[in-house]
């Protein structure tokens, strides 16, 4: 990746560069062998992160490597630029790992976003890996509630553009947000995201990221 972007005109330009390059179709693999989640988690002075990445095999949703690094944020906080904050250490973190993965699961959005370039589209584009968007609460759009059983779903619309879909992931909990980043197809998506998310609300991948970068937070605070 090239330096960070300066100023919110650099940071706008890069993603209207980028965009066009975003396959939104796929449909990308239906049945990965590996799959990484990338997760950010921030220090409380907002400036200080730790990024994490974890491949998991896709079957057994076993540990096959992981990585995390320290970093600072590099970007402002600006909303529908937040991905600037998080490229350079995650992209350093996916370039340690020894086993490429044959999907990037993000926790955060893809075309699920007001510029319709989330970090799933933008981390997609850069390292040519299929990718998907997996939000815990929506960034744009609007939806029905999904139905209470595991597999629910209803369309994410915003204006007139369907931007991904509300999925419920097990019975009676709180649906997450799905989106396409690049490579996949939106029913792939989703049905990747279910066979993650084998109990829990929130995929493996993103389970599995979160402790470990924020576990690194607690190590680098000397808890």
């Amino acid at each position: 990746m090239a330096a960070p972007p300066r100023t919110v005109a650099e940071a706008e330009a890069i993603q209207d560069r980028l965009r066009p390059m975003v396959d939104l179709v796929g449909p990308g693999p239906t049945a990965p062998r590996t799959v990484a989640g990338l997760d950010v988690a921030y220090a409380e002075d907002g400036d200080r992160l730790a990024a994490a990445v974890t491949v998991l095999d896709a079957a057994t949703l076993d540990v096959v490597d992981e990585v995390v690094l320290p970093g600072r944020a590099a970007f402002a906080y600006v909303p529908g630029l937040f991905a600037f904050r998080e490229l350079p250490t995650l992209l350093t973190a996916l370039g340690r790992l020894s086993v490429e993965p044959e999907l990037l699961v993000c926790d955060g959005h893809g075309l699920a976003h007001p510029r319709r370039f989330g970090l799933a589209c933008h981390l997609g584009v850069l390292t040519g890996l299929p990718a998907i968007g997996v939000g815990k609460t929506p960034l744009v759009g609007r939806a029905e509630t999904p139905g209470w059983r595991r597999g629910s779903w209803t369309p994410l619309v915003d204006g007139t553009e369907q931007v991904g879909r509300v999925l419920r992931t097990q019975d009676g909990v709180k649906p997450v947000f799905v989106s396409v980043g690049h490579r996949m197809s939106l029913e792939n998506a989703a049905a990747q995201v279910l066979n993650l998310a084998r109990r829990y609300r929130l995929p493996e991948t993103t389970r599995r990221a979160d402790r470990l970068c924020r576990a690194e937070l607690r190590r680098l605070a000397g808890r």
